[in-house]
């Protein structure tokens, strides 16, 4: 498939049934659109959805915040951690909740969420370090970055088994590819399916901007959220048996955080044992090899952590 022949990412997904957000997550974002709204507001359209409310316990009883006592009640729940927190998790729920597993060649879904789990949970880690007041928005954003892959290769599969095929094993970025062949990528997919969506223009921009060349940052020009989510971007995948893109990370991470900021690794072993404390909340998987021991340049060695 040429340039020329390919079909634009709206024709791929205008003959797609787009899944809708679940009323409850629309009506948070809603709420989120007042400044002035706090626990009470926010808890009102969680606590109508008992299966939400159940999610939402679970995740902060979890040991991820590691409360002395059970947290047995929404508004408490949101008064300790935050509305932004629980706003990001009931989005993000939502949108994992939607995303299918198409049958398309070497795509994995469960790697995807893998990926997306630790860039998120680094996006937080640096947003914290930095003292963004948005790092729960670099988390959601870095969660999502990826979320139209799965739609675009379960409406067009023999395209994106070319796709795919053609990364060899992230000696080419997906979206590289996707421009080459298709003029697009699923960053500006993704973008376009979240204004569908009305998430929060944020958002959607943080996650159109993930592709952008963290080289090229200058402080007090560039948006900093930004650059660290496109950093997030150059975190190896799973399904890699080499980080083709270490050269690339370690230049974007000197880019950014220079004196007195802790060393790669270290960033990386704490994004590693926050991923063991979630993960299991989204009841996704341990990879075969930790961050740190990719960064490291150990072998694989697959753990068996059965799938939730």
């Amino acid at each position: 498939m040429t340039l020329a022949t390919a079909k634009s990412f709206e024709k791929i997904l205008a003959n797609a049934n787009l899944p809708a957000l679940p009323q409850s997550a629309i009506h948070v974002l809603q709420v989120s659109q007042d400044p002035d709204a706090g626990p009470v507001e926010y808890a009102i359209p969680i606590e109508t959805d008992p299966g939400l409310t159940g999610q939402v316990l679970r995740f902060v009883n979890s040991s991820y915040f590691g409360f002395s006592r059970e947290i047995s009640s929404v508004r408490l729940a949101i008064t300790l951690v935050g509305v932004k927190t629980i706003k990001n998790f009931v989005l993000w729920s939502a949108v994992f909740s939607l995303m299918p597993s198409p049958k398309c060649g070497p795509f994995d879904l469960r790697t995807l969420w893998q990926d997306s789990l630790r860039r998120a949970l680094f996006a937080r880690e640096m947003g914290k370090l930095c003292q963004l007041k948005d790092s729960e928005e670099l988390f959601a954003a870095a969660l999502l970055q990826d979320m139209a892959v799965p739609l675009l290769a379960k409406e067009d599969p023999d395209l994106y088994t070319r796709l795919l095929t053609a990364r060899k094993q992230g000696q080419r970025r997906l979206s590289t590819v996707e421009m080459a062949c298709c003029g697009w990528n699923h960053a500006q997919a993704a973008a376009w399916i979240g204004r569908r969506w009305n998430l929060p223009e944020r958002f959607v921009e943080l996650i159109e901007n993930h592709l952008m060349d963290v080289m090229t940052f200058r402080p007090n020009e560039t948006d900093l959220g930004c650059a660290i989510v496109a950093l997030s971007a150059a975190l190896p995948p799973v399904s890699d048996a080499v980080w083709h893109e270490k050269p690339l990370f370690d230049a974007g991470y000197r880019k950014l955080f220079r004196q007195g900021f802790p060393e790669p690794q270290e960033v990386l072993a704490t994004v590693d044992q926050a991923y063991a404390e979630i993960a299991p909340l989204l009841r996704i998987t341990v990879p075969g090899r930790s961050l740190l021991e990719v960064y490291q340049g150990k072998a694989s060695e697959e753990k068996a952590t059965p799938d939730a």
